[in-house]
């Protein structure tokens, strides 16, 4: 990465730079109406893997409005997807100000455009091959800072948010409620980690518990057991429910919107962003299914050595097949030149929608899992684009 200056403060020098990241509860109300289109997506593909689902969700106090495009073969009840999803992440309860069984449910739905099928169902359109479902651009980034390299403001920020929710679900601290945000802010030396310079975390509370208890037991239990201890010293500043009070959150709170948490999916500020949300997205839409494979590629080149930082550009024009570009951008790191690291990325990986769904297998039930705690750095099963089984092949094409 190339050198930065923060001249707001003043000791740092122009070697060192300041960069945060942050993350959300999955009671959040963006990432519950995340949730909540990705759940019907699932409910689709289920029943009919090639359903084409653009799934769009509202939630606000006491109700949930459900909108989109929708071509499928299956039946799913939607209220009731929407009012279980609800209650799993933790909105059971009336008193905390939004519940799944209580809050009224809209659906409004339509099929897909026939312009738009044209080009995505093979055959039919201009072009023979299945095209993407969109124009747009992508983005896949990695780097060596974490274990499963990603930046580690935004690792250390989904480890915050999934502790938090952690210790609500198994009562450990019982008066935890299902919203929530994390921030860190870590200090860089040479473009590598030096030290954890801010943690902010707000979480939605009871109002029983005492602010005093609260930031006390939330940086014990929350924040010093998923941060490196290395990196943590006396100069780190901890900014706990910095208001003094979070008791009304969620729905209730703040309206909550499908895709208005792009940044906290992907890599919380580092690099770039097309512009497209995943959730909700069968996977046909190149927002969702390029961005994962951008992903893959990435990881894949950073885990075979080939640079320490990777950043792909992939673009799309709708109903064609084949990218209209491929760019690498490994911040001045590589082994090799990314003329010729291009030239091997699109000779090894396949890049049609067709293709990507394949390799990925990402015509499956797997997304709800996917909607919250990022989509990229967590190494389970259904995350295929999370895998390095392309690294040596990578390796043995740059001769190395």
């Amino acid at each position: 990465m190339a050198k930065r200056s923060n001249h707001s403060n003043p000791y740092l020098d122009t070697n060192e730079y300041l960069f945060t990241s942050e993350s959300v509860t999955m009671g959040h109300p963006d990432k519950v109406a995340d949730h909540v289109s990705d759940a019907i997506l699932d409910a689709m593909l289920a029943q009919d893997p090639r359903s084409r689902v653009a799934c769009e969700t509202l939630v606000t106090t006491g109700l949930v409005v459900v909108a989109g495009e929708i071509t499928t073969k299956a039946y799913v009840d939607i209220p009731g997807v929407v009012r279980n999803t609800i209650k799993k992440i933790g909105y059971d309860d009336p008193a905390i100000g939004f519940d799944g069984d209580d809050c009224a449910v809209i659906v409004t739905i339509d099929n897909q455009s026939p312009d738009i099928s044209r080009g995505v169902t093979e055959g039919t359109g201009l072009h023979k091959e299945q095209g993407a479902g969109d124009q747009g651009l992508m983005f896949g980034y990695a780097c060596k800072e974490t274990p499963v390299l990603m930046p580690m403001p935004i690792q250390l920020a989904h480890a915050l948010t999934t502790r938090l929710e952690k210790m609500r679900q198994n009562k450990k601290l019982p008066w935890l409620r299902p919203d929530g945000k994390s921030q860190v802010t870590v200090e860089y030396e040479n473009g590598k980690p030096r030290r954890i310079h801010t943690v902010v975390v707000s979480a939605q509370h009871a109002p029983s518990v005492p602010y005093r208890q609260l930031r006390k037991q939330i940086i014990e239990k929350v924040v010093l057991p998923v941060l490196p201890k290395r990196l943590v010293d006396k100069g780190t500043i901890f900014h706990i429910n910095p208001t003094g009070r979070f008791v009304v959150g969620g729905p209730k709170g703040d309206c909550g919107l499908t895709g208005r948490k792009i940044i906290v999916d992907t890599y919380g500020g580092r690099g770039s962003h097309g512009g497209g949300a995943f959730s909700g997205k069968d996977p046909t839409k190149v927002d969702r299914t390029a961005s994962y494979m951008a992903r893959y590629i990435a990881k894949n080149v950073v885990a075979a050595d080939l640079a320490n930082a990777c950043e792909l550009q992939l673009s799309y024009a709708i109903g064609v097949a084949e990218p209209v570009s491929v760019l690498v951008d490994t911040e001045g790191t590589a082994k090799i030149s990314e003329q010729k690291l291009s030239q091997i990325i699109r000779k090894l990986f396949p890049l049609t929608p067709k293709a990507m769904i394949r390799h990925l297998k990402l015509a499956r039930p797997i997304f709800a899992q996917t909607s919250y705690g990022g989509h990229f750095g967590r190494n389970l099963p259904n995350f295929t684009w999370e895998k390095t089984d392309m690294a040596r092949k990578l390796r043995k094409a740059a001769g190395l």
